[in-house]
């Protein structure tokens, strides 16, 4: 029931007609019942209305969470933990060439032929006067046998002179003891006299023929040897040029003919040639310390040194053509490899030549008196502990601690710390 407390609103206003209406709200016997017409249902939004307040709410602290997870990380600079050679630090100049054999041949026959046999292929190690090929040698070696049959033939000659020079020896003896008893005559001594004489002449004929003789067999033998194709000094074959079946000539002047069979390479004769512009000769010297890179063998640093100069220059590219050789061979090394050589100012060790971990100076940081780095995983600072090295150059070497590939803030505050939440800077 309500009570009404008399108070005077002022007429027209909205109080006074919330007054009426509560009212006439109160007079019962106005209200009515309509039999006659279905009740209204009204739309059940209830749930709708729930959903959404949820989904606001939900939004509204996704947004405070994230705007206190911004507030909450630091912005930092980062730096990948990488490789350096300390070689780096001390190079005064780079050059590029390629890898040469010192000692490298074509070996070809001297003689004209068909290749009769071929005993190597690309890769076969071979030694200084070992038979690689032969050509067809029928007809020098028939040559050759003949030489033969004309020396025993130029033997027996001798031995018939040499015979012949005994008898008239004989002979002359006997006349001038018969001579000085008056026995014969002058002209019978002096016929036995120019039988001996001749006799001494044929037998200096037959000694120049086995001469003669023995001269053509050594050229036969050397006929015989010019087809057969050696290795003229310990190495290794690169390329074969020729199949059994080829013709070979000196200088390949036939169509289809070749003139090398094979070529080879002595490996312990493999140096760099690498061309310097000549503004930079300066800093190149006989001996100076270098350290070479093969494309093929990335991973791996050789040492080298300065062997020569070439006394000439370019003059289409101003180039001089600098050769350097390899201090330790490796046999992975190969003939036309690409190089990449850095000349030093200073030898290397055996521990510089391999490569180290570093990091820039700014990258380290004390925390409780020892050096540490602050290492980014899972968008977090992580404190490591670290051993330091020598300095490279802009860099500072790290012996344990690091590997590389980690990624490390640069210039870190003193609000950085262990398990903070940090973000990059773009």
């Amino acid at each position: 029931m309500l009570k009404w407390i008399p108070y005077p609103a002022p007429a027209g206003t909205e109080c006074e007609r919330i007054l009426v209406s509560v009212q006439e709200m109160t007079d019962i016997s106005k209200l009515t019942i309509e039999r006659n017409t279905p009740p209204t249902q009204k739309p059940r939004r209830s749930g709708f209305v729930l959903y959404s307040i949820v989904g606001v709410v939900l939004l509204a602290l996704l947004y405070v969470g994230f705007r206190l997870w911004l507030q909450s990380s630091v912005s930092v600079t980062s730096f990948t933990v990488t490789q350096a050679y300390p070689s780096q630090s001390i190079t005064q100049l780079n050059a590029t060439g390629y890898v040469v054999a010192q000692r490298k041949a074509a070996v070809a026959s001297k003689a004209t032929g068909r290749l009769e046999w071929l005993g190597v292929r690309e890769g076969s190690i071979v030694k200084s006067g070992q038979v690689l090929a032969r050509l067809e040698n029928q007809d020098v070696l028939a040559t050759r046998e003949q030489a033969d049959a004309n020396i025993l033939l130029s033997k027996a000659n001798l031995e018939q002179a040499q015979s012949e020079l005994k008898e008239s020896q004989r002979a002359f003896d006997r006349s001038r003891d018969l001579l000085a008893k008056r026995a014969v005559s002058e002209a019978s001594h002096d016929s036995a006299q120019a039988r001996l004489e001749k006799a001494r002449a044929a037998v200096t004929g037959a000694e120049a023929s086995i001469a003669v003789a023995l001269a053509n067999r050594h050229a036969a033998e050397v006929a015989v040897e010019q087809t057969q194709i050696r290795a003229p000094f310990d190495g290794v074959v690169l390329t074969k040029n020729a199949n059994v079946g080829d013709v070979i000539t000196p200088f390949s002047s036939a169509l289809g003919s070749q003139a090398a069979v094979v070529t080879m390479a002595d490996m312990s004769t493999l140096e760099v040639e690498a061309d310097v512009s000549e503004s930079n000769l300066s800093q190149v010297l006989v001996g100076q310390p270098c350290e070479i890179q093969l494309d093929a063998i990335p991973k791996v640093r050789f040492s080298g040194e300065v062997l020569r100069l070439v006394p000439t220059v370019d003059r289409a590219k101003a180039t001089v053509m600098v050769k350097i050789r390899f201090i330790h061979p490796d046999k992975k090394i190969l003939p036309e490899m690409s190089a990449k050589v850095a000349f030093l100012s200073q030898p290397l060790s055996v521990a510089d030549q391999s490569a180290q971990v570093v990091v820039p100076p700014e990258a380290l940081t004390q925390r409780e008196g020892r050096p540490v780095v602050f290492v980014i995983r899972e968008g977090k600072a992580v404190q490591t502990p670290i051993e330091t090295g020598p300095r490279m150059g802009n860099w500072v070497s790290i012996r344990s601690g690091l590997t590389p590939g980690q990624s490390v803030i640069v210039s870190p505050s003193d609000s950085v710390r262990d398990g903070l939440r940090v973000s990059l800077k773009k």
